[in-house]
């Protein structure tokens, strides 16, 4: 098991100037990325970057929620709300509710996953082989207490919670 606390990874300034993301994990290491995991902090309103090939995931954390603006429709996502899964070539344009907001993302090029929201007590889902968990506040999977902001990569234990903070569970078809 790996452990990676999201407030020791530095933050990188967007191009665009509109916010800052902290990538807590990226497979493969080198070349191409066919998985990453990423903490953003959206410090103004603009467009979602586009990736043509990826499925992303997308979960408000802290903040007052954001509009997410497609082609087909409008999507109002708050803390707390079920992570919105979505194709990255669509690249929505973001309207911030009330201020900025920290924000949880997940995406995948040629590999099938997914993220979910963790309930109390439970372990990863077990559809895919590989699996992490993001802890939002503090828990405990196992032995092992997670400070917030952590994110444990192939977590052999269910989740237990030790603050009402939400916790998201990752799977994917990578070989562990």
């Amino acid at each position: 098991m790996t452990l990676i606390e999201a407030d020791r990874v530095d933050p990188t300034p967007w191009k665009n100037g509109g916010g800052r993301t902290r990538e807590l994990f990226v497979w493969p290491p080198v070349g191409d990325w066919q998985l990453r995991i990423s903490l953003a902090d959206i410090e103004q309103d603009g467009p979602f970057s586009a990736f043509p090939g990826v499925h992303r995931h997308f979960a408000v954390l802290q903040g007052g929620g954001v509009r997410l603006h497609f082609a087909d429709g409008e999507r109002l996502l708050q803390a707390g709300d079920p992570p919105l899964a979505f194709d990255g070539a669509s690249a929505p344009g973001c309207t911030l509710c009330a201020g900025p907001t920290r924000d949880l993302n997940l995406m995948l090029r040629d590999v099938e996953g997914r993220m979910v929201l963790a309930a109390d007590g439970a372990s990863a889902p077990p559809d895919r082989p590989w699996r992490a968990l993001f802890a939002t506040g503090m828990a405990r999977v196992g032995a092992l207490t997670l400070p917030p902001r952590s994110l444990l990569l192939m977590p052999d234990a269910p989740l237990q919670k030790l603050d009402a903070a939400p916790a998201f569970w990752f799977t994917a078809e990578l070989a562990p």
